[in-house]
């Protein structure tokens, strides 16, 4: 029983390693094979997988073709300013935009409403609505 049990188990591992063995020397390439493909730069580096063919860094266009068009979006106001800071310069300027009413429109309003006793006093804060005024 034994004998058997021994050579069932021999039979199994021959076929398994035999199976693996055979089907890795069919799929895997000759010395020479991967030496052709090396010289011919095919392979992609060590550790890395297939990658995508790097665009041409080439500009189709001369210095002095780009410098002029520079200068003809900076004169025309097309381009932004430079650096990390030129996101707070736009939100500054958003923020700061004047009023849509001029100067002399503005003191017409201001003497209205203190004539007509709408304001307060220059540095006293406005009183809250639920306290009534004193006497």
């Amino acid at each position: 029983m034994k004998t058997k049990l021994v050579l069932g188990a021999v039979a199994a591992a021959v076929a398994v390693f035999s199976q693996s063995a055979l089907a890795q020397s069919a799929s895997s390439p000759t010395r020479a094979e991967v030496k052709q493909e090396a010289k011919s730069g095919a392979l992609a580096p060590a550790g890395q997988g297939q990658q995508a063919p790097a665009p041409s860094k080439m500009s189709d266009k001369t210095r002095d073709e780009r410098k002029a068009t520079t200068k003809a979006d900076v004169k025309s106001g097309a381009t932004k300013p430079a650096g990390e800071s030129a996101e707070l310069k736009d939100d500054k300027m958003s923020r700061t935009k004047g009023s849509t009413t001029d100067r002399a429109a503005r003191k017409a309003d201001t003497a209205a409403a203190v004539k007509a006793r709408k304001t307060t006093p220059a540095g006293e804060a406005a009183a809250p609505v639920s306290d009534p005024p004193k006497k």
